[in-house]
């Protein structure tokens, strides 16, 4: 503690109160007109076509249901789906209010510190002492140009983080969008063979009524009903479960899960080469970018921790002290005597058990730290992109097979089986097993399609972030599946 007015102390006292004007006359942060947004809807429509907004008034709120209402007026594509779920998920919603708690904290940080003020009295028999003080942390006074810079960018890596959520909510809704049309693909292709089935199944109970066939012909084509009945019942069951789980990445409710999905899953479109995919994934991958910025913020808080290693706070004190008392004279007369006193004290804490060696090592050790995740994130980055686009591919081959070949010969096996079976060249049991064959041959083919298409959205996704998802590939065909699309 020193407690004095000598012309060091009023240097310092100097020094910090220039800093501090400097630093008032450089402007304190200011709230952004639109809450940071404009980044977002900027790399929103740039990397997916899509808009966003943060609803925090009546008036948007009205805009983007009217946006939502027209969109669910017709079948629900792909796209669509995906920009209700940028208008009305709530979790999407949250994300941007912490982007306004980060913006809060950059102005709050760029504000000068606090003086503290307090006043006491103490008064006895015959006199009264009143004394008054203001504080303030000079230290936190010099470092706020620093203070504040660290807090912009963290407001800006706040940016990056709700691009980021805006882009997992969009893969997240196109991935279930697709698993939910290719269940009510396999519900339709379940329900044709249902039919077909049945048909079957009262010409053969009539055939056995008159002897026309053999009791055991009679319960095999009696049991494959049977069986089919039980697939659709599955069908069914996995197409309520996908559509809620789209409804929740939509954020819908009441009148709005009225709205309409297609039956069957766009065709395949032409296969995208993309050349230099790793290079385009260190690039655009908004994980990339947002593990950057940490590292470049965590790298001027290890320059602020090294200025200010040897110093912990600077805290200037100004006092004012009034005493008032009563003595009584030699004469026996009381008299009143009063003094002011003014007092500087200067508190400097210092570390003096470790001169800062553990709070510099705390931030290198941090900053290295953050450094090596970004390292990581780039190796995984490269690995993730090439995995990716290996699955697009052997995805996109795959359904082309079986488009081009599996089915069409599953067709003319079953035509040709139905017409030796006609001519009494087979039995039964060989037209239900082609039968059969052929079903889980179309129901395979539309899984495979679903497979490609949410291959095709974890491959954009590689390359720009939003995280990466599990593929449709395991829900076992036998349960259903999800997909749409493959000739019948």
């Amino acid at each position: 503690m020193l407690a004095s007015t000598k012309p060091n102390v009023r240097r310092l006292l100097r020094w910090g109160l220039l800093a501090g004007t400097a630093a008032l006359l450089g402007g304190c942060a200011g709230f952004s007109p639109d809450g940071g947004m404009a980044p977002i809807q900027a790399a929103a429509y740039a990397e997916i076509g899509k808009e966003v907004v943060k609803i925090n008034d009546d008036q948007v709120a009205l805009t983007a249901k009217a946006r939502v209402d027209q969109l669910l007026r017709k079948p629900l594509t792909a796209d669509g789906a995906v920009q209700v779920a940028l208008l009305s998920n709530r979790g999407l919603q949250a994300s941007f209010n912490e982007l306004g708690i980060a913006e809060a904290q950059m102005v709050a940080a760029s504000l000068p510190p606090n003086p503290r003020f307090g006043i006491s009295k103490l008064s006895g028999r015959f006199e009264v002492e009143v004394e008054r003080q203001i504080v303030g942390s000079l230290l936190a006074l010099i470092t706020l140009p620093a203070r504040a810079e660290i807090a912009g960018d963290r407001f800006a890596t706040a940016q990056l983080r709700a691009v980021e959520a805006v882009l997992r909510l969009a893969a997240d809704a196109r991935r279930q969008y697709y698993r939910a049309v290719a269940a009510n693909a396999q519900v339709t292709f379940y329900q044709e063979a249902k039919a077909s089935a049945d048909a079957a199944s009262e010409l053969f109970k009539r055939l056995g009524e008159s002897g026309g066939v053999n009791k055991i012909d009679q319960a095999r084509e009696f049991a494959f009903e049977a069986e089919l009945t039980v697939q659709l019942a599955q069908a069914r069951q996995l197409q309520r479960q996908e559509r809620e789980r789209l409804v929740r990445q939509l954020g819908l409710w009441g009148d709005e899960l009225k709205f309409r999905l297609p039956g069957t899953l766009p065709p395949l479109p032409r296969l995208q080469s993309v050349k230099a995919i790793e290079a385009e994934a260190l690039r655009k991958r908004i994980d990339i970018q947002i593990a950057r910025a940490e590292l470049d913020s965590l790298a001027k808080s290890l320059g602020l921790a090294n200025a200010t290693r040897f110093v912990n706070d600077i805290d200037l004190l100004g006092r004012r002290t009034y005493d008032r008392g009563r003595s009584i004279n030699d004469h026996g007369h009381v008299e009143r005597e009063s003094s002011r006193s003014r007092t500087l004290e200067l508190e400097i804490d210092i570390p003096i058990y470790d001169f800062g060696q553990s709070k510099v090592a705390l931030a290198e050790q941090t900053y290295m730290q953050a450094a090596n995740r970004l390292a990581e994130k780039a190796v995984n980055a490269r690995s993730e992109a090439r995995e990716a686009y290996t699955a697009y591919r052997a995805n996109y081959d795959i359904t082309r097979q079986y488009q081009n070949n599996v089915l069409p010969l599953r067709k003319i096996i079953q035509e040709q089986s139905l017409l030796q079976y006609s001519g009494m060249l087979n039995d039964v049991t060989d037209l239900i097993t082609d039968a059969r064959n052929r079903i889980l041959s179309n129901v395979a083919a539309i899984n495979a399609r679903r497979d490609f298409w949410i291959a095709h959205t974890d491959f954009k996704h590689a390359l720009i972030g939003g995280g990466s998802g599990g593929g449709g590939s395991a829900t076992v065909a036998a349960t259903g599946g999800d997909a749409g699309g493959g000739g019948h």
